[in-house]
């Protein structure tokens, strides 16, 4: 309890110093500068500046990097995946098993 109000104390210190140096000319520079970089550092990420496009050449306009990863986007989609192939399953025909309550609840009992 007493670190918290030591803690309360300080902070309410350091608020009235702040409010205090508004006024002054040489803090209000420094006070800005420290309202900029909280804004900054909460501003989410949303975009690359720039990207690498198929040709090589770097794209930097915000609709070429659109355009740019559209077309990635097709054609990882539009790819045979190699893997698929080797999966081979018999195709079952007839119908379906039925599946009752009572061997459900028999076979959870154990």
């Amino acid at each position: 309890m007493y670190a918290d109000r030591v803690i309360s104390s300080a902070k309410k210190k350091e608020q009235k110093e702040c409010a205090s140096d508004l006024n002054d000319h040489e803090h209000q520079s420094e006070i800005f500068r420290m309202a900029k970089q909280m804004v900054k550092e909460r501003q989410d990420i949303t975009g690359s500046n720039c990207l690498k496009g198929v040709s090589g050449k770097v794209i930097v306009d915000e609709k070429g990097i659109k355009d740019s990863w559209k077309q990635y986007m097709e054609k990882l989609m539009n790819e045979e995946n190699e893997l698929d192939h080797g999966i081979s399953a018999e195709v079952k025909e007839g119908p379906a098993d039925c599946i009752r309550i009572g061997k459900v609840a028999a076979t959870l009992k154990r």
